[in-house]
């Protein structure tokens, strides 16, 4: 094959307006881009310096389900990235879920602005572009910031995403799970934070010490410092995130009237200095995704695309039943027709077990200002598959929107390596005005489902004393009761601690997280 050859079907000769001939390592590397079914567009071939916008590469539709991973230095395009393919997929009818920690991807569902560099971008790559607002929903968690309220219950947030966000090590996370076990055995629900708070301090308290050694494995020592940190926790303001109504993640699924997937945007500028609290929030999202779709096995188009931002946050300080259970999540939920992608900085911050099964890669440039950059850069390169190019010198000097890819082909193949100039999203490349995304959130069907917190008997009214009205009148005041004597006096407990070893529990089935619905 000499370094001229063609692409199939031309004659190898050029003739007046018509493309110039592709070189041959680019030819190889754009023939295996060549899908005959749908696919994202995503820009065109980078060789020796070029781009070769007859080279288009591309990710085909059905194969979006065996997840991926977008990484690059800050500044060098990602956010643009999930845009660009988020568009393209609700174009497609597939509904797409996104995070947006910066407050900046808002824009999806306004037209883009027409100007110089995205005339020359579309030109580069061969794109026809045109200003294109997509269908949208924004949520805020906890209803913190511009969007639908989003909130778990306790019980549904389960013990390991709690244990994760409270810090705790091994033991305590064990614990936790014989608390949570005992509250659902008992039919105790853990709707928001007071109520476990509750079930905590009465374990801890003379009366409930008898309980806390049937629990086998729950010292009183432990039970109090997830205790302490519970309260700190919600001396943080953290409560608003749990609650009623919990929040259906089968809302992410719908296509608007015209076909085109809905595009979820999680608003997260008010908490992104809780990055712990945040992301183990979308992981109880992915899991309850996992918890409830029914299997599909391979699919013509994904039922969703979920972007996981800020990825490293998810797995720093995760202990391994944690790993473990986002290793066996994302492996299992492709069969379900999700597509997960972890948008983080390097492939290093993601697990190996859980890299190894990320199909399909999009890699923007990298930094290599330090020895422990240097060792990143070796490191991502490792990563890749065999390529014509020279990997550590291309991913230092990509330009911003531009990625080195890799992907699975339709046959299930890797995709030869890529350097892609990429094209520029059609939607609005920043913010909408706030008050605009005020009223796109107040008039979503959706907002009255779960605008307004509902506060309903739960563990913690259970547990509550008895009513004024029922008590023997005082012979003097006294203080406040403590948290622990108001448990200690209930009458509901003290029912509950005689009818031990009696009463028939409404025990909870758990997922791979712990996580649980009593609905649907």
């Amino acid at each position: 094959m000499s370094d001229r050859e063609t692409m199939p079907g031309t004659t190898g000769r050029e003739t007046p307006g018509s493309a110039p001939a592709l070189p041959a390592q680019a030819l190889r590397i754009a023939a295996g881009y060549a899908f005959t079914g749908p696919a994202l567009d995503l820009g065109a071939l980078l060789w020796d310096g070029v781009c070769l916008p007859d080279a288009q590469v591309r990710i085909p539709l059905p194969v979006l389900n065996r997840h991926g991973l977008v990484a690059g230095a800050t500044g060098t395009g990602k956010t643009k990235t999930l845009q660009l393919i988020a568009e393209q997929l609700s174009a497609q009818g597939v509904p797409v879920f996104l995070a947006d920690i910066k407050g900046d991807v808002s824009g999806i569902s306004a037209p883009g602005t027409e100007n110089d560099k995205v005339r020359s971008r579309a030109a580069e790559v061969h794109q026809q572009w045109s200003a294109t607002g997509f269908p949208a929903e924004f949520y805020a968690l906890g209803g913190l910031g511009h969007g639908i309220p989003v909130r778990a219950t306790v019980t549904g947030f389960g013990p390991v995403l709690l244990s994760k966000v409270l810090q705790l090590n091994q033991t305590q996370e064990q614990s936790l799970g014989l608390i949570f076990h005992y509250a659902d055995t008992k039919g105790l629900e853990l709707v928001d934070l007071k109520d476990l708070r509750a079930v905590v301090a009465f374990l801890t308290s003379d009366e409930g010490k008898a309980e806390l050694r049937n629990l086998g494995g729950l010292s009183t020592a432990t039970a109090g410092v997830i205790l302490r940190s519970l309260t700190a926790f919600e001396a943080q303001g953290t409560g608003a995130f749990f609650g009623e109504p919990e929040f259906d993640t089968a809302e992410f699924l719908r296509t608007a009237g015209d076909g085109r997937g809905i595009v979820s945007v999680l608003e997260l500028p008010a908490v992104q200095d809780r990055p712990q609290l945040f992301s183990t929030f979308l992981m109880w999202l992915l899991a309850d995704l996992f918890h409830d779709l029914p299997e599909v096995g391979d699919v013509d188009r994904p039922k969703l695309v979920f972007f996981f931002d800020e990825a490293h946050l998810l797995f720093d300080g995760a202990s391994k039943a944690f790993l473990d259970a986002i290793t066996q999540t994302v492996r299992l939920i492709r069969s379900k027709g999700v597509g997960v992608f972890f948008v983080t900085q390097t492939p290093k911050d993601v697990p190996a077990d859980v890299l190894a099964q990320l199909g399909n890669r999009i890699q923007h440039a990298l930094r290599a200002f330090t020895p422990d950059d240097q060792k990143a850069l070796k490191a991502t390169v490792k990563t890749f598959p065999n390529s014509a190019y020279d990997l550590e010198e291309l991913l230092t000097g990509l330009g911003t929107g531009e990625a080195v890819v890799t992907v699975l082909g339709e046959k299930g193949a890797p995709t030869p390596v890529a350097a892609t100039r990429l094209r520029a999203p059609q939607s609005l490349m920043g913010p909408v005005e706030p008050a605009e995304l005020d009223r796109a959130v107040t008039s979503s069907p959706l907002y009255e489902r779960y605008a307004q917190a509902v506060d309903r008997e739960s563990a913690y009214e259970k547990l509550a004393p008895a009513p004024e009205a029922d008590k023997p009148r005082a012979k003097a005041p006294k203080e406040e009761p403590s948290m622990v004597e108001q448990v200690v006096g209930s009458g509901m407990f003290k029912s509950l601690a005689r009818s031990i070893g009696t009463q028939v529990g409404r025990e909870i089935t758990r997922s791979l997280f712990g996580t649980a619905r009593r609905r649907r």
